[in-house]
């Protein structure tokens, strides 16, 4: 039987085009749930107005079915809670200088 951690590894393996970081490292999967072999995942994008929004969420899909175990998967796309960089890892964060403070006009790592 699959569990959450297959389908978070199987999850970060699919990429935001356009910011060229995985969706997991990206804080994008808000939720995963399993009901035998049906899964259910929770996610947001970056912006509900993000032009790759079919190929994230076909890939995502494409990840989790391909999983031995799974045979429906849904994918429900929400807006609420916001997505913002605080939900991001320190790797992506680190990757994408998101990790820079300015403080009296020097800059330092957190």
């Amino acid at each position: 039987m699959v569990d959450a951690e297959d389908i978070y590894l199987a999850l970060s393996d699919v990429y935001d085009p356009e910011i060229r970081m995985n969706i997991v490292d990206l804080g994008l999967i808000y939720d995963v749930g399993i009901n035998e072999s049906d899964v259910t995942i929770k996610m947001t994008l970056t912006s509900p107005n993000c032009p790759a929004s079919p190929e994230i969420k076909n890939n995502a899909l494409k990840a989790v079915k391909s999983l031995k175990g799974v045979k429906n998967v849904e994918l429900d796309l929400v807006w609420e809670p916001g997505w913002d960089e605080s939900r991001m890892s320190e790797e992506a964060k680190l990757e994408l200088g998101l990790d820079i403070n300015f403080e009296d006009g020097k800059d330092c790592l957190v």
